[in-house]
């Protein structure tokens, strides 16, 4: 028997039960075991306690961040029924708690429409928390049991009396699982709970940080409740835009059994927003529903505009995409049994859903266009705006496709490009200025790192035509050197990304304002022309340090004030004139060796990847800050002035 072999038997074969096998692939359950699947944590419990709501049984749901960094989730639903459940001979609730693919959500007399319908949730949660407590008040009485990794300490056992009627949960995230960090983020969790208080309107949500207090002492906490449901969505997140029309476009309803939600409007903007939403999960890649919503939208304008002979005196054809420039829209529907794409759902699909969509929106769209003559000819106009611009764009876009590596006419001439082809392994750096450009030149390992600089701030595309960001210049050198193209037979807009020579794309600015803002507009560029990069996780920040503090031949880098002045006191304890300290405003002061061993050495550097949790929001924020409403910028800025670095 060869060595390969030897060791393999019978005994080799793992049978995992559900909760071990949660703990040793928690990634296939919650996503990841970084930032966001720490915070799908109290996802998966505020979805039961939705579910309760969407049941009908709930209509308050309450989140606290405790002062030890775990997290309580409360509601006034029905409460997990406590008694012996008749085939696993224990109590229900330890069932719930303690079994994959156990719950009330296979029962269709219990939840109609559910979004955990894996049946995975608050056990999957349990079994990655270094502690979990479960309480129940149900009829007049309080119980509680709680687990450690899962795993039961003692029986369901009653506490006493209480009038509340509900669940409640509280646990701690297992810092074996989640190695990179165990602190919730407190913005993170409470703009998914604004989101839900949209997507269920009637619902209070409240949400506490009982870790930080705010100026008057009090405990920072947000409440949310809307009254118009996704109404009022699409007004908060189209807040920093202007409109083009007096109202939103709405409706709710039912069609073929399936309860469909649509809220838009249009706004002079020249960016699609779609945000599409099953049983309140956001599917950032679309699915059945967002097709039937774009098929609805495109066949019921189309046909109002062909009667209306506006389109007479049009020189191109109408697409599709000319109908959806400038609107932000909404899409909210309730699937009994949905059919994901994995446990994530980021997909819908049901093929059944796509005409119930289609007629929705359509007989929305075509009551609305009837009794309102003077905005559907402005949302008409928009349209063959939008037309002329594609067409000029489509243009431009060949000329951005004939200059790529695969279209024969070489690559950027500023590009530095490394030896390496495979583009798993390269890394392309963006760097502000020839000047530090040069110097990552210099510093660079040249097998598989490329440097492109970028002259200047590079266009803000949040308030410029199509056509003219594909004729800016740096933004063409920016698609030719990436080796991507424009333009799918699904969507003309889309990034396709199978060409793309690097897997890391760096993000290198100066570590000041003008930095910064260059560093948004890229974001910005990405967030809205390159949303792949992003979602497929090839988008990176580098960290260049804030100081060099110097004591004769000891010199170490900083990358905040808090480290810079502990490391001062510590080398200046005996002599503190004896500490030099520089600080950098720009990569231009670094030297190539400096520069390689604290920003470009993957073996001592910090990248921050960029991650899409919260399109919606990211959306509205792009908007408000590189948009051009003055005024909501303003009070961004004033409220959050107190966190800001300014350089003197």
């Amino acid at each position: 028997m060869s060595e390969e072999n030897k060791g393999y038997g019978a005994d080799s074969i793992q049978a995992l039960e559900g909760m071990e096998h949660v703990r040793k692939r928690p990634s296939m359950y919650i996503g990841d075991v970084g930032i966001r699947g720490l915070h799908h944590l109290v996802y998966e419990v505020v979805d039961n306690s939705i579910d309760e709501a969407m049941a009908g049984h709930c209509d308050r749901i309450d989140v606290w961040i405790n002062e030890n960094g775990s997290v309580s989730v409360k509601d006034n639903g029905r409460g997990i029924p406590v008694a012996i459940h008749k085939k696993e001979g224990v109590s229900a609730l330890q069932v719930v708690m303690t079994k994959i693919g156990a719950g009330g959500k296979f029962d269709k007399d219990s939840y109609k429409v559910s979004g955990g319908l894996h049946g995975v949730g608050v056990s999957c949660v349990n079994a990655l928390s270094i502690d979990l407590k479960a309480t129940v008040y149900r009829e007049g009485k309080e119980y509680e049991q709680e687990y450690t990794r899962g795993k039961i300490k003692y029986e369901v056992r009653e506490v006493g009396s209480s009038s509340d009627q509900g669940t409640m949960v509280t646990f701690s995230p297992d810092p074996e699982i989640f190695t990179q960090t165990t602190e919730f983020n407190y913005d993170t969790l409470s703009l998914r709970m604004r989101e839900l208080s949209f997507l269920n309107k009637g619902i209070k949500i409240s949400i506490t940080d009982k870790r930080n207090k705010d100026d008057e002492g009090n405990y920072v906490q947000d409440h949310f409740e809307s009254t118009e449901g996704l109404v009022e969505f699409v007004k908060y997140l189209d807040s920093t835009r202007t409109p083009i029309m007096n109202n939103v476009i709405s409706m709710e309803g039912e069609k073929n059994g399936i309860p469909v939600e649509v809220a838009m409007i249009y706004n002079n903007s020249y960016a699609e927003n779609l945000h599409s939403y099953v049983n309140n999960i956001n599917t950032h890649e679309g699915g059945t529903h967002l097709s039937g919503f774009r098929r609805g939208l495109t066949h019921t304008l189309k046909k109002y505009a062909d009667e209306s002979g506006l389109l007479s005196k049009m020189k191109f054809e109408i697409a599709g995409d000319d109908f959806r420039e400038g609107l932000t829209a909404i899409v909210s529907v309730k699937v009994s049994e949905p059919q994901f794409e994995g446990q994530t759902k980021t997909k819908l699909g049901n093929r059944e859903v796509t005409s119930a969509v289609s007629q929705a929106v359509s007989e929305m769209l075509t009551n609305f266009l009837e009794e309102n003559p003077n905005e559907a000819k402005i949302i008409v106009q928009k349209v063959m705006l939008a037309a002329q611009a594609r067409h000029a764009a489509a243009k431009a876009r060949e000329m951005v496709q004939r200059k790529t590596p695969m279209g024969g006419a070489g690559l950027p001439g500023k590009l530095s490009d490394c030896s390496e082809k495979d583009p798993a392994i390269c890394e392309l750096y963006l760097v502000e200025g020839d000047s530090a450009g040069g110097t990552a030149k210099q510093g660079r390992d040249r097998n598989y790192q490329a440097i492109l600089p970028l002259r200047g701030k590079i266009l803000n595309v949040e308030k410029a035509l199509e056509h003219k960001i594909y004729d800016n210049e740096e933004i063409k050198n920016m698609f030719t050197a990436l080796g991507v193209t424009i333009g799918t037979e699904e969507d003309a807009r889309a990034l396709n990304t199978s060409k793309l020579r690097y897997h890391k794309i760096v993000i290198m600015t100066d570590a000041d304002v003008d930095g910064s803002h260059i560093r948004t507009l890229i974001l910005t560029l990405c967030f809205r022309y390159m949303k792949a990069l992003i979602e497929q996780g090839y988008l990176y920040i580098a960290t260049p340090p804030l100081y060099q503090v110097k004591k004769g031949n000891k010199a170490e880098y900083c990358w905040s004030d808090e480290e810079r002045n502990k490391l001062i006191t510590e080398l200046g304890k005996d002599n503190p004139d004896s500490v030099k300290v520089q600080r950098y405003k720009g990569l231009g002061e670094m030297n190539a060796e400096q520069l390689w061993e604290t920003t470009m050495d993957p073996e001592r550097r910090t990248l921050k990847i960029v991650t899409l949790d919260n399109a919606a929001e990211a959306d509205r924020v792009f908007s408000m800050l590189m948009g051009d409403e003055v005024p909501p910028r303003r009070e961004f800025i004033e409220a959050n002035a107190k966190y800001a670095n300014i350089d003197a």
